[in-house]
């Protein structure tokens, strides 16, 4: 075994990836990079059912996206591969035969439905759920006769009646008491290894020294060190995290909003912002900061710092730190990340003028939350997209609002296009002659000319659009306006 710190992550390629999945990865490369160690991508794809090629491909992207790369992995090999269950399962097959040699496991006949008449049993006599073990005892002229009736056995481990123990790295001593499990499966009727089976085997051969996963495995943990001691293998040390959980506290679901990481990446989320955002939760950094670079995330990461208690998922917080990273980003980074979400809103970013296309994104950048909002945010600067919102209107409709718009509008259609600063010009003119100062001055110019009543700076609005724009636009709002 290696002296490096090896850990892994081990995603089931059932879906989309998870926040709460993608921040156990976060949790493993950042562990592994700030040992000097390794960071191994394995797939665990043994639900033949549910396992789909596509969600396979889709949790690479995922984590590349993310820039959580491997070391080892199915798409770049390494020396413990396969790096895929589907393809392992010969070592599942002999470690099997082990148990079985040495009487540790033993079919069990049961179907899913006299396995649920005893779980309800238990329950209505208020007993901790759990499989009695039937099956442990049978003779084998029984285990025939069963066979011969046509049912299919899986294989169960045999619990020992003994105590568990371990210390965890983030929660300290864990105990568990084998009285209170049942004999567990470790391979299905199908003939396909259990996880808490595979994945001893898989650590084992993997030579993993640490396993960083969600507290919702702990209970797993104690029927891992039960299968490590049965087939004579040294555990590896267990670290367990905090659960992502919703504003309601309860683990965080789709009715909580958006989850996946394929979800946030579609929206315009950058990268950057949401590693750092999931590093954030469950965890601390020196001083309470909050935007760290990756290589601050590695060097601060310690799993002595690691909450136990849930991390509530806030994605106000989330599209605040997107924000802060959008307006990092230097345009021309911007732009090249903007580009799918500028198409998606319509417009074609090679027809447009590449210098007058990076004077919007300065204008805009710091308007961002998300990518996504690209379009919302420069289709005023396209008098072909210019119109009046219903707040606009209704803003304009309002006591003092036309004598600006109109004093504003004449300037401009009397200013010569070479006058030097004719925004400033045109609201010094809008108000002396109309009297309104602050709000009352220039939130009518500001409806006027982007049809909005929010939105960048309006002197670089104004720059941006030229002055031929600007007075088209008041020519029609004053038309709109009967002024």
């Amino acid at each position: 075994m290696e002296n490096k710190a090896r850990v892994r992550f081990a995603p089931s390629p059932t879906g989309e990836l998870h926040v709460g999945n993608a921040r156990t990865a976060l949790f493993n490369w950042m562990f592994a990079r700030h040992e000097g160690g390794r960071f191994i991508l394995r797939i665990e794809d043994t639900d033949e059912s549910r396992s789909d090629s596509a969600y396979q491909t889709s949790l690479l992207e995922d984590l590349k996206w993310l820039g959580l790369t491997w070391d080892e992995g199915p798409d770049i090999g390494g020396g413990y591969g396969p790096y895929r269950q589907s393809e392992r399962l010969d070592l599942y097959e002999a470690h099997l035969k082990k148990l079985v040699d040495a009487d540790l496991a033993y079919p069990c006949y049961c179907t899913e439905e006299e396995l649920e008449e005893e779980r309800q049993t238990l329950i209505l006599a208020k007993r901790m759920p759990r499989y009695l073990g039937k099956c442990r005892n049978l003779s084998a002229g029984e285990r025939e006769a069963l066979a011969a009736s046509g049912r299919k056995p899986s294989c169960r481990f045999k619990v020992p009646r003994t105590t568990i123990e371990f210390n965890d790295l983030i929660r300290g001593p864990i105990r568990f008491e084998g009285e209170a499990m049942g004999d567990f499966i470790i391979v299905r009727s199908n003939g396909m290894p259990a996880y808490n089976f595979a994945v001893v085997i898989d650590d084992h051969r993997m030579a993993v020294t640490h396993v960083i996963r969600g507290e919702d495995h702990l209970s797993n943990t104690a029927l891992q060190i039960m299968l490590y001691r049965a087939l004579g293998f040294e555990p590896p040390a267990f670290a367990h995290h905090c659960l992502i959980l919703g504003k309601d506290h309860a683990k965080l679901s789709k009715r909580h909003g958006s989850v996946s990481v394929g979800e946030f990446r579609r929206q315009g989320f950058l990268p950057e912002a949401l590693i750092n955002y999931l590093g954030l939760l469950g965890s601390s950094f020196a001083g309470g900061r909050e935007i760290l670079s990756r290589d601050e995330m590695i060097d601060a990461f310690s799993l002595s710092r690691a909450s136990r208690s849930g991390a509530v998922f806030d994605e106000d917080k989330l599209r605040w730190l997107n924000a802060a990273y959008i307006r990092k980003t230097s345009t021309e980074d911007l732009l090249r990340k903007l580009e799918p979400f500028l198409r998606a809103a319509g417009f074609r970013p090679e027809t447009l003028d590449a210098a007058w296309l990076k004077n919007v994104l300065e204008t805009v950048k710091g308007e961002l939350t998300t990518l996504a909002e690209i379009g919302a945010h420069i289709d005023l600067f396209f008098d072909e997209r210019y119109s009046l919102s219903d707040e606009a209107r209704r803003l304009l409709a309002a006591p003092g609002a036309r004598e600006v718009v109109g004093a504003f509008g004449d300037y401009l259609e009397r200013a010569e296009d070479n006058a030097g600063d004719i925004y400033a010009a045109a609201i010094r003119h809008a108000k002396e002659k109309s009297g309104a100062k602050g709000r009352d001055l220039f939130m009518p110019v500001r409806a006027a000319l982007t049809g909005k009543l929010k939105g960048p700076e309006l002197d670089r609005v104004f720059a941006v659009l030229g002055v031929d724009s600007a007075r088209g636009r008041f020519q029609q709002v004053k038309k709109t306006l009967g002024i």
